[in-house]
């Protein structure tokens, strides 16, 4: 018989970076755990759960949180009666804090349900050391935060044909449009700027220039950008979207998980700040000057960066091949945990 792990997540079918996380979780505990079965529960659970779903987790030999960014506003508060009635021990496996520029921070209602959760928890781990300032701040033991990365980095890869894949120069770009209220208030000096870069690549280096959808929401922003013969990549399989992103050159993405998957890619990669997020993942994979505040596009940074970070695209992708392996060491060793664990080793 098959061990059923549960496992609790962002439930967002059409955002690719939340299905990234989710399928780059399952890869791994499947690689790491043999043969489980996973059953799945959205991040609401934690807020509001019946009796007849409690009692389905429990009859689960554990409970995986995550990954993604859970600490969210959106999903808040989580209810500690509902925690409490988790009878199976708790794994937070690669979670973040999100915090969007312009946004409020956490209620001290929305703070206690995250730190009961995590202070319940057998293991904890998150994606960055931002996140886990946070956690340690409110109140959850330092000593017992891991800072193993994101998931969605280790996704498998499956080969692919896509448009004008032998073009010499191929840029990929992503904006976010699928929720963030500031976009609005920034869309002008966002989108000459993409195009003033793009524009660079492609009269310097022939470039094909690539869009790289992640939600929807962001077909009706691309008919706003003007970039010549912008081909878009959209797989619903994101194993050939992140392949995609490994034959790339450069990709300048806004949402986070278009910069990590380019990062687990091994693609040099531009993070366009509109999140501490975004500015965390840059400190973590241990290159700041990857992240480009958005209050810098008026001054021409975004293409100023771009144009450095192609000239030494082989030094990034040495690096990032190098940090990669680290990464991958502290989610190998937080899986080893988990397995104990399971197998009570």
């Amino acid at each position: 018989m098959k061990i059923k792990i549960a496992q609790i997540h962002v439930w967002d079918k059409k955002n690719k970076g939340d299905v990234a996380i989710v399928m780059a979780a399952q890869e791994l505990l499947k690689k790491y755990l043999g043969d489980i079965e996973i059953i799945e529960f959205p991040v609401e659970f934690l807020k509001q759960a019946d009796e007849k779903d409690i009692k389905r987790l429990n009859s689960c030999r554990l409970a995986v949180i995550g990954g993604g960014g859970i600490y969210y506003r959106y999903f808040m508060p989580y209810s500690v009666s509902v925690i409490k009635r988790i009878k199976i021990p708790i794994v937070v496996f690669g979670v973040g804090y999100v915090r969007e520029v312009g946004a409020r921070a956490l209620k001290p209602e929305e703070k206690k349900g995250i730190i009961f959760l995590n202070n319940q928890a057998e293991l904890v781990s998150v994606r960055d050391y931002y996140s886990k300032k946070f956690l340690a701040g409110n109140g959850v033991a330092g000593s017992a935060i891991k800072v193993i990365g994101d998931p969605a980095i280790f996704l498998d890869e499956q080969k692919c044909e896509f448009k004008n894949q032998n073009a010499k120069v191929k840029i990929g770009l992503n904006l976010n449009y699928s929720g963030w209220l500031g976009f609005g208030k920034r869309q002008r000096q966002i989108l000459r700027s993409y195009e003033k870069t793009a524009r660079y690549f492609q009269e310097k280096y022939g470039a094909q220039i690539y869009y790289l959808l992640h939600h929807p929401s962001e077909r009706v922003i691309i008919r706003e950008l003007a970039v010549r013969d912008l081909v878009i990549i959209d797989f619903a399989d994101l194993r050939r979207q992140k392949y995609v992103y490994s034959r790339l050159d450069l990709i300048i993405g806004m949402m986070l998980h278009s910069c990590v998957l380019a990062f687990g890619a091994g693609t040099p990669e531009i993070n366009v700040a509109y999140d501490i997020r975004n500015k965390n993942f840059a400190r973590f994979i241990g290159f700041p000057e990857l992240s480009v505040e958005l209050d810098d596009l008026r001054k021409g940074v975004l293409l100023k960066r771009a144009a450095e970070v192609f000239k030494n695209r082989d030094f990034y992708q040495e690096r990032f091949t190098r940090r990669k392996q680290a990464v991958w060491e502290k989610h190998k060793a937080f899986l080893q945990e988990i397995k104990k664990i399971i197998f009570h080793l």
